[in-house]
């Protein structure tokens, strides 16, 4: 998003947070109900056209949203999307990428709130090296010709028991819904999302054997000073990877003795 749409998306996310601060708010429920409204919107292209109309008055496309979501979501989700349609939006799409993203951002605080946030950010990173490794898998979950209710009985035959509530929902939506996006690319926005939600910025760390518990504690540490924020660690072990480990955090990749260069990058910033 640029212009208008990111800070259009800025103020929801800021409504999001003070609404979810309440601890009288169902975060899963609100997260269900504004997934509801981003699958109406993704159908409707004439709607969401009508309702990101820089001609028409925000009040008046406010209102419209209201009346259309009475009665269909709580009131919470309802006050949420006819605050968004009152902003300026780039384009139409962006509005809908933007519920979507609240969306999954109230389930990510529903974790948080239970002290499960870490869990589903690793169970999110190890379902994306499963589809990875597993062609049948993805084929399966990515056949446009397979019904929305195969893929979730699939889905949850998978993960139902056996990861959090919170990223069997997420993992189904993202399914069920992709919205023209790549499950690749679906699973490493969530990621994004739910390291996000600490502040923190995801490191994938692939090694050729697991790391013991003080190597990742002292390789977090390198990297939180390397980047000035704290990381979070999804691990992976390849016994291919050459030079003994490799990092990517965002774009960025380093190879080969990761001690090395972070105390090379270390020395470098203190001088």
């Amino acid at each position: 998003m640029n212009g208008a749409s990111r800070e259009a998306l800025a103020a929801a996310r800021e409504r999001l947070d003070a609404l979810t601060d309440n601890t009288s708010v169902d975060a899963a429920k609100l997260a269900g109900e504004l997934s509801a409204v981003t699958a109406l919107l993704d159908r409707e292209v004439s709607l969401r056209r009508v309702l990101t109309d820089p001609a028409q008055a925000g009040e008046a496309k406010a209102q419209l949203a209201a009346r259309l979501l009475s009665g269909q979501v709580g009131g919470d989700a309802a006050d949420l999307v006819s605050g968004m349609v009152r902003s300026r939006w780039s384009r139409s799409r962006d509005l809908v990428d933007a519920i979507e993203e609240l969306a999954a951002t109230a389930d990510l605080t529903a974790a948080q709130q239970a002290g499960a946030l870490d869990d589903v950010e690793d169970e999110v990173f190890r379902f994306g090296r499963i589809v990875a490794s597993d062609t049948g898998l993805r084929s399966a979950l990515t056949d446009r010709s397979a019904t929305a209710s195969a893929k979730s009985r699939l889905l949850r035959s998978l993960l139902g028991g056996k990861a959090d509530p919170v990223t069997e929902r997420l993992v189904v939506r993202l399914v069920v819904q992709p919205r023209g996006r790549s499950l690749e690319a679906g699973l490493e926005s969530l990621s994004k999302l739910a390291a996000a939600r600490r502040d923190r910025t995801v490191a994938v760390v692939t090694s050729a054997v697991p790391l013991t518990d003080q190597q990742r504690q002292r390789l977090g540490a390198a990297l939180a000073k390397l980047y000035g924020r704290q990381m979070h660690l999804n691990l992976d072990v390849d016994p291919e990877v050459l030079g003994g480990i490799q990092v990517q955090v965002g774009d960025e990749v380093i190879n080969g003795t990761i001690a090395d260069r972070l105390e090379e990058a270390t020395r470098r910033m203190a001088g």
